[in-house]
């Protein structure tokens, strides 16, 4: 056989080979109103999954990358509906935070996708689904949530006890530990505790400062004890007008904080603030749960 029929018959062979070869390597698994995934699709998002430490298993990888590709279909579906749109720079942003959370630059962060047999890609088609999906959250889903300023209330009355049940006008005294400096935070501390032992009130907090070196008195002004750590607050409880908190190491340095005045006062606004964000985010996920469920419920979902 001369070379060039040779060539001509191999290039017959792969013409009618290489369709069934691709159809060996790729095949639909699921449809979702429609939208095909498929094996390759799976297992690529499997890698992601093993790179993650999720899943005990190859087949536990599969079946978890299966059914996280079937919500995320059903998620783009919905961002579609509500016309939802997710540029590109979105997707470069989210995926420049993965890697800076990771300590990695972009560059850097391809290179152990590749190494691992996951390709960018496939993070990248998960980040674009995840800011659809906020967008269908913030759209859809958070003007049902609501909650009870009476059940807050309630519980925010629960968490109160006496020592969060005043309001104070504080002054702050500072040992200041100079940056680079040799000044040990327990010579500091004495000085502080030499200032506590001496100190008479707010009235002449200044001018006992003026005894040391790098000491300084800053007006805190009003703080109610819930906007304080429990700790300090319950320090603060104790004392009278007049008192001062002991030493405490600070980040610049020894701290001390003085009452200048003390009053009773219940005050459930920063509880109920904390509160209000814990309940929230329940209530949300809550809701965007009960959504999710409601689209699987109504899609057409085939499952090969």
């Amino acid at each position: 056989m001369k070379i060039s029929q040779f060539f001509a018959t191999f290039a017959f062979i792969l013409f009618f080979i290489a369709p069934i070869t691709q159809a060996q390597a790729t095949s639909v698994k699921v449809t979702v109103n429609g939208q095909e995934i498929t094996d390759t699709q799976i297992s690529l998002r499997a890698g992601l999954l093993r790179l993650e430490r999720r899943g005990n298993s190859n087949s536990a990888r599969l079946k978890l990358a299966r059914d996280e590709l079937i919500d995320e279909a059903l998620k783009m579906q919905e961002a579609k509906r509500l016309n939802i749109n997710v540029t590109e720079q979105q997707v470069n942003a989210s995926y420049l935070n993965v890697a800076r959370n990771l300590k990695l630059s972009p560059q850097k962060l391809d290179q152990v996708l590749k190494a691992n047999g996951v390709n960018r890609t496939t993070l990248r088609d998960r980040l674009k689904v995840g800011i659809a999906w906020q967008g269908v959250t913030k759209a859809a889903i958070m003007p049902r949530v609501q909650i009870s300023d009476l059940e807050l209330n309630q519980k925010a009355r629960e968490k109160l006890d006496d020592s969060l049940s005043y309001d104070f006008m504080l002054k702050e005294i500072l040992f200041i530990i100079p940056k680079g400096s040799k000044i040990s935070s327990s010579r500091r501390t004495a000085q502080a505790n030499q200032y506590r032992k001496n100190f008479k009130g707010c009235d002449s907090a200044v001018e006992l400062s003026l005894s040391y070196t790098d000491a300084a008195v800053i007006d805190v002004g009003r703080r109610h004890a819930t906007q304080l750590p429990p700790a300090l607050a319950k320090e603060l409880a104790k004392l009278n007008t007049g008192g001062i908190t002991k030493p405490r190491v600070v980040d610049n340095g020894v701290s001390m904080l003085a009452v200048c005045s003390k009053t009773a006062a219940e005050d459930l606004t920063f509880i109920k603030s904390g509160l209000r964000q814990e309940a929230g985010n329940d209530k949300l996920k809550e809701a965007t749960d009960a959504y999710l469920k409601q689209l699987k419920e109504k899609a057409s979902i085939i499952i090969r």
